[in-house]
C-alpha cells in the first residue's frame, strides 16, 4: 500500500469507528454519568438556542485537534488522518443531527431520500424518552435496520389521494 492509501485508510476507518464511540458515549454516558448536561436536549427549552448538551461538541471536538496538531507538529502524520477522521465525523454528525434532525438552522427541511428518513424517524424514536433510562437508537449515522426498511417501503408505495 501507498502512503495515501493508508493515510485514507486510516481516515475512513477512524470516521467509521467514530459511529461506535458516538453509541457507546451516547448510551452509557450521556445517559449514564453526564445525564445532567444530555438531560435538556431531551427536554428543550424552546426559548434558548443553546443547550447544555452543546458541550458535548467540544468534549468530542478536544481529541480530534489534539491528534490534528500533534500530526501536523510531529514525526507522527497518521495522527493527523486520525485526527481529521474524528474532525469530518464530528461535521457529518453536526450536519445531520444539529441542522437535519433537529432543524437548530432550517435547511434540508425536505430531504426526500430513505436514508435520511430512516435516520431522522430511529431519532425521533430516541427522543421520545423523556429520561434517561430505556432510550433506544442511539446511533446517528447508522440506525437499526428496520428504519431502513420501512423508509425504502414507505418510498416504493404509491401516494394515496
Amino acid at each position: 500500500m501507498n502512503f495515501w492509501q493508508i493515510d485514507l485508510s486510516i481516515l475512513i476507518g477512524t470516521f467509521l469507528a467514530m459511529e461506535v464511540v458516538a453509541w457507546l458515549t451516547h448510551k452509557y454516558v450521556m445517559h449514564g454519568l453526564l445525564w445532567t448536561l444530555h438531560e435538556d436536549h431531551h427536554k428543550k427549552n424552546p426559548s434558548s438556542f443553546f443547550e447544555k448538551n452543546d458541550y458535548f461538541f467540544l468534549i468530542f471536538a478536544i481529541p480530534g485537534i489534539i491528534c490534528l496538531a500533534l500530526g501536523l507538529y510531529t514525526a507522527h502524520h497518521l495522527l493527523f488522518f486520525i485526527g481529521l477522521g474524528i474532525t469530518l465525523y464530528g461535521f457529518a454528525y453536526f450536519m445531520v443531527h444539529d441542522i437535519f434532525i433537529h432543524q437548530r438552522f432550517k435547511i434540508f427541511r425536505n430531504a426526500d431520500n430513505f436514508y435520511f428518513k430512516a435516520i431522522r424517524r430511529a431519532h425521533k424514536m430516541h427522543h421520545k424518552h423523556l429520561d434517561k433510562e430505556d432510550g433506544e437508537c442511539f446511533g446517528m449515522l447508522w440506525v437499526p435496520m428496520r428504519y431502513f426498511r420501512d423508509a425504502l417501503k414507505a418510498k416504493q408505495l404509491p401516494e394515496t389521494k
